[in-house]
């Protein structure tokens, strides 16, 4: 049974993340009307083809209009332009919402332009693939992975309840987390772990060019797992270096510091301290199987639960 959250979403940006909900609001009916918008012609072009919304254009203004839930999708570096663009045009009541992976910059960059007649609350899917575009999002991307929202001092409650149902709806669970301390837990959690990769797999390309060595030849399945972040969307990750600096720097030098600590310990054949720290992530991995965000099988788990080729 199809349920009816709001009579129109209108979702500006359609890459991973928006062509993903487009995918499961049209799969379990939680909107009337769906309007899709992207600066690109050409990618709206291709949402159409996918036959992702039931409007589409090049206007985010246009795209708002009697909307009752806004989703903007796009980079956190644009969030401010999408605000300027949407302002004058969302409806009294209306819940705008985003989707960026850090929120002290978004609310700093959209807050201002937003009128007061309007919800606004952030948010931010923690689910993802390094593939991009309108072609890469598939409706179960959400399912059984967190979506924290970020409400603001004075949040309306029933809007609040309304997006967390949406979420719900959309196969996540849903937490609420205060912006800074999001955007320090993300920096550990996520950001890091992608900058580390970018890093490895830009030293393993030096390598390869300088030393005429093999090292992608005969990548073994950590570096291949490292690679897989390292191949994420360029823009989308500038912009999260660029806008949640002041934690990921820190975290950066709490790794370096440990970095420097492991260096130490091989250097002077300390076998137990080595043994206790693989042991000890070696017991957060189980953790975090059990707890459901990641599962037992190849490819991440990406392939988990869809049924096999024919």
């Amino acid at each position: 049974m199809q349920t009816i959250i709001f009579d129109k979403i209108a979702l500006i940006g359609i890459g991973l993340i928006g062509s993903s909900l487009a995918r499961v609001i049209r799969r379990e009916g939680l909107a009337r009307h769906l309007a899709i918008a992207t600066r690109s012609s050409e990618t709206l072009e291709q949402a159409h083809h996918l036959d992702l919304g039931d409007s589409y254009t090049t206007s985010n203004a246009e795209a708002v209009r009697d909307a009752d839930l806004v989703i903007a999708s796009v980079p956190v570096g644009t969030s401010e332009s999408v605000a300027r663009d949407i302002a004058g045009d969302l409806k009294e009541g209306a819940i705008v919402t985003d989707v960026g992976s850090t929120k002290g910059s978004v609310i700093e960059q959209m807050r201002p332009h937003l009128p007061s007649h309007v919800h606004f609350i952030p948010g931010h899917p923690i689910a993802g693939t390094e593939r991009s575009g309108p072609d890469a999002g598939f409706a179960e991307l959400f399912e059984g992975r967190w979506c924290i929202l970020t409400p603001l001092e004075g949040t309306d409650a029933d809007a609040m309840a309304r997006l967390a149902a949406f979420w719900r709806a959309c196969g996540s669970d849903v937490d609420s987390m205060d912006p800074v301390h999001h955007d320090m837990v993300l920096a550990m959690v996520s950001h890091l772990p992608h900058l580390i990769a970018y890093n490895i797999v830009g030293t393993a390309d030096d390598l390869e060019t300088v030393t005429k060595s093999e090292v992608i030849k005969y990548s073994a399945s950590g570096f291949r797992d490292f690679t897989r972040l390292a191949a994420s969307d360029p823009t989308m990750w500038r912009d999260v270096c660029l806008h949640n600096k002041d934690a990921i720097l820190e975290m950066l030098a709490r790794f370096s510091e440990d970095l420097a600590s492991l260096q130490r310990a091989i250097r002077w054949g300390d076998g137990d301290k080595l043994f206790d720290l693989f042991n000890r992530t070696r017991a957060i991995r189980r953790s975090i199987i059990e707890a459901g965000q990641d599962v037992d099988v190849p490819d991440f788990g990406r392939q988990a639960g869809k049924a096999p080729a024919e």
